[in-house]
């Protein structure tokens, strides 16, 4: 790394930070060591990230805890069939001054424009709606009326999923998913994670965790990931496992996959990879690292034909066949 002292320096904070965070964050989260993990990640690298998961797995507690840990700016947009663009982006509404008698236009803004924006079943909405989005995830500004207003940084959009309630909703496009760095699995806990579940949260208040990293932490951390050293062969096995996504002639995984994963997937297994490592405290990243981020990064990257649908293959599947046939 670059600056030498004071990067490791931030490395050393970082990773004692971390361990902090992690620390708040499971007195309100029983279990999901893996989930909070993933979405750190995400936040770190600048990335925005799909949790997938059935209801009531705290989800959205999740997303909160967090931006309270963060003290960050936190909005929840409830996404239902009935969404207007503008009840996300915000609106300009006609006022006149009481004095002069002259008519304006004064901008009221929406709930996008926070640090930390979870957005609740982001499916439920129609594609109009959702595409509303797009612009803030991408270049981290709102266009409305004409006039273009920025969003204060650090910002993050944390989509939540239903997978099971397909009943009228509206499918995310390939596009939009491709914006989201990760795809992050949220499974049932363990039996004795569900047993600490009902005995805390019906025998006492809910805990309040306290404040680890402010958002000009955040940023330089984000900075910091970017100085992060990558081996040329951990990068070639990042473009080689994506290519490989693509590619014809692998066996056990190009009969299922109607599209592979495009070049931002690369881009984000190296992001991902850099920010795993510095939260492990090491100051460069490796293959491990790699596979370690693949499943979320190639998960929803990964279209899938009919033949996978009916012998039963998912995404996670073609990702370990992926991670076998790739050599590091």
């Amino acid at each position: 790394m670059e600056n030498g002292n004071s990067d490791r320096e931030l490395v050393e904070r970082f990773g004692e930070a971390y361990r902090k965070l992690t620390h708040e964050i499971s007195r309100v989260i029983v279990g999901q060591e893996r989930v909070i993990e993933e979405l750190l990640i995400a936040l770190f690298s600048g990335g925005h990230c799909l949790l997938v998961g059935v209801p009531g797995l705290a989800k959205t507690l999740l997303v909160s805890t967090v931006a309270r840990c963060l003290s960050l700016k936190f909005s929840r947009i409830q996404f239902t069939p009935d969404l207007m663009p503008s009840d996300i982006t915000g609106t300009e509404v006609l006022e006149e001054d009481a004095t002069t008698g002259k008519r304006f236009f004064r901008f009221i803004k929406g709930p996008v424009f926070a640090n930390v924006v979870l957005a609740d079943e982001i499916n439920r909405t129609p594609p109009k709606t959702q595409s509303a989005l797009l612009q803030a995830m991408q270049e981290y500004r709102v266009t409305v009326g004409g006039s273009t207003y920025e969003l204060e940084e650090p910002f993050f959009v944390l989509a939540t999923q239903n997978p099971i309630e397909l009943e009228g909703t509206y499918p995310l496009p390939e596009a939009q998913l491709d914006r989201f760095m990760l795809n992050i699995k949220v499974d049932y806990p363990s039996e004795e994670e569900e047993f600490t579940i009902v005995d805390t949260t019906t025998s006492r208040e809910l805990e309040v965790p306290d404040v680890v990293l402010t958002a000009e932490e955040i940023l330089q951390i984000q900075k910091l990931v970017r100085k992060v050293p990558v081996a040329e062969n951990v990068l070639r096995y990042a473009v080689r496992l994506v290519r490989a996504s693509r590619n014809e002639d692998v066996p056990g995984v190009s009969e299922y996959i109607a599209w592979g994963a495009g070049p931002r997937a690369g881009q984000y297994l190296v992001l991902g990879a850099k920010t795993r490592a510095l939260m492990m405290g090491r100051p460069a990243c490796d293959i491990d690292d790699i596979r370690s981020v693949a499943y979320p990064v190639l998960r929803h990257r990964l279209v899938t034909n009919f033949r996978a649908e009916a012998d039963g293959i998912s995404t996670d599947d073609l990702i370990s066949k992926l991670l076998e046939t790739v050599e590091p």
